[in-house]
């Protein structure tokens, strides 16, 4: 019984030492110079902080599945729509119901991937609710936050342009 108690931490430190392994090198969000009107309309606090959520997700997603190790992503937020009224939205359009307002929402993501070997691969993805159905009981980004999900899971699989 002692044996395997002393053998619980190192088993611990390789786990957690092979899950570091297979992380990305760098993942690099921006938003389209071309999305900043629209940015401006939605919010910058807003749009910020689907920035800043696309990273740890893809982060998660390629760990996971260990996929891209060593890899670096550069990718830029070409377009963002919410399925309710972005907080900013409400503030210049006092009529919008936060809770009523409803509509298709997603994102588009363009940019590289360079290969821990050096190759550089395209990414191009979108992702858009096909009806309102779909985006019943959605929070403001919940359409946004599918797209990265699936985004990330193309990325471990190696699709990096969507057909």
């Amino acid at each position: 019984m002692r044996s395997i108690a002393f053998l619980a931490p190192i088993a611990a430190v390789l786990a957690l030492s092979g899950a570091a392994a297979a992380q990305p090198s760098a993942v690099v969000v921006t938003v389209s110079p071309d999305f900043a009107k629209t940015a401006a309309e939605l919010g910058e606090r807003d749009v910020q902080q689907q920035v800043s959520d696309l990273t740890p997700t893809l982060e998660r997603v390629l760990t996971d599945r260990r996929a891209l190790d060593g890899a670096r992503l550069e990718l830029v937020i070409t377009d963002l729509k919410p399925n309710r009224p972005t907080m900013q939205q409400l503030s210049d359009k006092p009529g919008l119901d936060a809770m009523r307002s409803l509509s298709i929402g997603g994102a588009a993501v363009e940019g590289t991937v360079t290969t821990a070997s050096g190759e550089v691969q395209p990414v191009k993805f979108d992702y858009y609710t096909p009806t309102l159905a779909d985006a019943r009981g959605a929070t403001t980004w919940t359409d946004a936050q599918r797209a990265y999900d699936r985004l990330a899971r193309n990325l471990a699989d190696g699709r990096f342009v969507k057909r």
